[in-house]
């Protein structure tokens, strides 16, 4: 497996946390799961591999073009054949900024965007297929996403909104510190849940949970510390807290997860 970033124009910079290409020429086939990581993301598939996706308990083929929406249980997957996948990986509050749907539709699924996006993803993903190089790649979806942005100017102020009220809710992580948060930006706590739920697809405690879910995950996966020692760095009250948590992102205890790191989400990690 092959998995490479690249940092967005300084234009993009503020809405996408980075773009990646993951490529795999091993013809083999896999199942992995996939944790909540609190970012959604658009992934244009390049290459002849089949990727599905659990809903329920059947899988499905995900589609040419995928939208993934906010995961907020594990999601199992399976992959088969070389894969050449093309992604946009967005902030927490920032694929709303490109989107007219209310975020909360897209939670724990992999969705057709070509049937969110229509025409103009279609041609994207043509003009993609017909193009090999990276940096050429990048540029179609860039000039993409700057023309969605412009036609999205209206939503812009309140999107705004909801970024610099996740950085102060990071900030003042504990779910009790939510009232100083709204008061700092002149709202009422029931506001600021609709604001940041709408345009997330999370609630401002999932958002603190998962936040402090992904730092165990990359404390875990540098092997430098205890369990123990890990839950507190991360932010729980206890090592029972951190478990039951973790188990509920997962399915699996911090413990199992560590002798047993899967390569999809150590790839996510990055």
């Amino acid at each position: 497996m092959d998995f490479q970033q690249f940092t967005p124009s300084e234009l993009l910079k503020p809405y996408v946390r980075h773009y990646y290409l993951f490529q795999s020429d091993a013809d083999t086939e896999f199942a992995d799961t996939v944790f909540p990581s609190g970012d959604m993301e658009m992934i244009f598939n390049l290459g002849n591999g089949i990727w599905e996706a659990s809903v329920g308990d059947q899988y499905y083929r995900t589609p040419p073009v995928e939208l993934w929406g906010q995961i907020t249980r594990p999601l199992p997957i399976k992959s088969k054949g070389k894969h050449s996948m093309l992604g946009i990986k967005f902030f927490t509050h920032s694929a709303a900024y490109f989107l007219d749907e209310e975020i909360t539709i897209f939670n724990d699924r992999v969705y057709d965007l070509y049937e969110v996006m229509g025409a103009p993803i279609k041609t994207l993903h043509q003009q993609l297929l017909d193009t090999k190089p990276t940096e050429a790649r990048i540029n179609l979806i860039e000039n993409f996403l700057i023309r969605r942005l412009i036609s999205n100017e209206r939503r812009l102020f309140k999107i705004d909104k909801v970024g610099d009220m996740l950085s102060s809710i990071k900030t003042n992580a504990a779910d009790s510190n939510l009232g100083i948060v709204a008061n700092k930006h002149n709202v009422t706590p029931r506001y600021l849940h609709k604001l940041i739920n709408q345009y997330t697809g999370l609630t401002p405690t999932a958002y603190n949970k998962i936040n402090r879910f992904q730092q165990s995950l990359k404390l875990i996966s540098k092997g430098s510390q205890s369990l123990t020692a890990i839950a507190y760095s991360s932010g729980y009250f206890d090592q029972s807290h951190f478990i039951r948590d973790f188990k509920a992102f997962t399915g699996i205890t911090p413990s199992s997860y560590l002798d047993n790191i899967t390569p999809v989400n150590q790839l996510l990690m990055q």
